[in-house]
């Protein structure tokens, strides 16, 4: 009884191992790694890049902007704020002589609402500070400095006159110049400070008018010198070094300025002379 179970346990081990040395025979030789697949992050384009206007340094409130005034920064198009001037020197050209509204920091942009542009309406009548008057000059290439001058320059007006009156008078004396004012203030050249700048040519044209801030007895000065001769510009610095404290002739006239209109000059008359005898010397003194 024994034995015949002992044979029965051995047919159900060797059918269990039979079985499982089939299965893994019936079973493939390696399962395919599965492989999984990571979409990329869709590529995000960089945000475009603009050059806007800013201030070079601290701006005051009335400050009439020159090129010095302004300087460009770059920064993302999406952080520019509304009113910015963008654009390089467009932009630049076109605030050139406008008039500052309020105190600017430095790096801090200028917006359209901070300024008054030359051709915006009551552009003159805010320009001007209590008291003045703006009276405009007719210049050329030559008496407006080349082209040189922009709004917010100092300028001193010399008048030249050429003197013709029946010839009475000597060649030294004919031709006079003055200083009629000093540090004058320019407040518009022409119309050209409100061009944009998309001319290629306008940056060329030389100016035909300046306009000058002056007090009412200037103004009558001004209009009395353009009825007797030609008007010149002269350029001050912007350092305001003083000038020379020695006084300066209120007039010069061409013979102050060419020796060759002082005429021949007249000889010096010889200086009387005395010789003295004195037994048997001798001796000469002149007399000055």
């Amino acid at each position: 009884m024994f034995l015949r179970l002992l044979v029965i346990f051995s047919l159900v081990l060797s059918a269990t191992g039979l079985g499982i040395l089939g299965l893994q025979l019936m079973q493939p030789a390696g399962q395919p790694q599965q492989v999984v697949r990571v979409e990329a992050p869709p590529s995000v384009a960089p945000v475009p890049r603009v050059r806007m206007v800013v201030a070079a340094r601290p701006l005051s409130i009335g400050t009439l902007l020159k090129d010095d005034d302004l300087r460009e920064m770059e920064i993302p198009g999406d952080a520019v704020p509304e009113g910015a001037f963008v654009g390089g020197g467009e932009a630049l050209a076109e605030l050139r002589g406008a008039l500052l509204r309020r105190f600017v920091d430095p790096n801090t942009p200028i917006i359209r609402t901070d300024v008054l542009r030359p051709r915006d309406r009551g552009f003159l009548a805010a320009v001007l500070r209590p008291g003045t008057r703006a009276i405009s000059i007719g210049v050329d290439v030559v008496t407006g400095a080349s082209g040189l001058i922009w709004p917010g320059d100092e300028v001193d007006l010399i008048l030249t006159q050429n003197l013709q009156s029946g010839g009475q008078e000597s060649p030294g004396r004919r031709v006079v110049g003055e200083t009629i004012l000093s540090a004058v203030r320019v407040i518009a050249v022409d119309q050209q400070i409100s061009h944009s700048g998309t001319d290629a040519t306008a940056g060329r044209v030389v100016a035909r008018t300046v306009t000058l801030e002056v007090t009412p007895e200037q103004a009558e000065r001004v209009a009395v010198a353009m009825q007797l001769g030609r008007i010149s510009l002269v350029v001050r610095s912007i350092e305001g070094v003083p000038e020379a404290s020695a006084p300066r002739p209120s007039l010069v006239f061409g013979s102050d300025v060419s020796s060759a209109l002082t005429g021949p000059q007249a000889p010096t008359p010889a200086a009387p002379r005395m010789r003295i005898i004195q037994g048997g010397s001798q001796q000469e003194v002149t007399f000055r």
